[in-house]
């Protein structure tokens, strides 16, 4: 379990670098080839590759190791509940991405797009009694997400996950640039898809609700333009470094 884990970090590195190289070409390409800067994307251009079918699947395992492995230890983990917390969403997370990749390999269909689904699910919340609040309470959490993931990243916490004593001096200061820079760009990311769904609560409209791909290419229409969008993009691929740095040294 613990080596196909790593295999599924190192798996979960190559869908982020993939999204950032994704968005880079949204930024300064004028396009990305039809594909969205998300997941759903990334997984296709996988596919395209020589051998995609085979690391498909190798990604089919090691997410399902990383799925058992983060049930484990919302279940029987023996942190604070904060982190049984994190570890129950990020089950969720990966058993979800284990779903698109199976498609992805069984039917050649990875599924809708994150747009799609943000859409779908928030017109599905605003159904419910007081769905409207609801909504506008998971807007809420993803800021506070993102500001944590901001924090985390700032003040270097993310370190604590890694087995530091055991990694060469160069690698630990290329771990803590690389992930310094990845979760700043992945807490603006869900920070402003957070204030999306927000809109969406309160104009009781669904569609103003997006996923990774509306919400990066949202960045390009402010006054920073593509360069915003590309700082994010790098800080992306940045973080994609991490994950192997994680791969290898996670404290597991």
């Amino acid at each position: 379990m613990d080596r196909l884990a790593r295999v599924g970090m190192a798996c979960r590195g190559v869908l982020y670098g993939l999204i950032g190289f994704l968005a880079l070409q949204i930024a300064f390409g004028g396009g990305s080839g039809g594909k969205e800067a998300d997941k759903t994307g990334a997984i296709e251009m996988v596919a395209e590759q020589p051998f995609g079918k085979v690391m498909l699947w190798l990604m089919v395992v090691g997410f399902i190791a990383l799925t058992l492995w983060q049930l484990s230890e919302a279940v029987i983990g023996r942190g604070q509940t904060k982190d049984r917390v994190e570890s129950a969403a990020r089950t969720v997370v990966y058993g979800l991405l284990v779903f698109a990749l199976l498609g992805m390999v069984l039917r050649g269909d990875p599924g809708s797009s994150m747009d799609g689904k943000s859409k779908d699910i928030t017109a599905m919340l605003m159904d419910l009694p007081a769905g409207q609040f609801l909504v506008g309470l998971i807007g809420l959490g993803l800021i506070a997400l993102g500001v944590y993931w901001i924090h985390k990243g700032w003040k270097k916490k993310f370190l604590e996950d890694l087995r530091t004593g055991q990694m060469p001096a160069r690698a630990r200061d290329l771990a803590e640039k690389f992930g310094m820079a990845g979760y700043i760009a992945r807490g603006v990311i869900a920070a402003v898809a957070g204030v999306f769904v927000i809109q969406a609560a309160i104009t009781y409209d669904p569609d103003k609700a997006k996923g990774i791909d509306a919400t990066l290419r949202s960045l390009a229409e402010t006054p920073a333009g593509p360069w915003l969008l590309g700082l994010v993009a790098i800080g992306l691929l940045l973080f994609a470094a991490y994950c192997f740095f994680e791969a290898r040294w996670h404290r597991m």
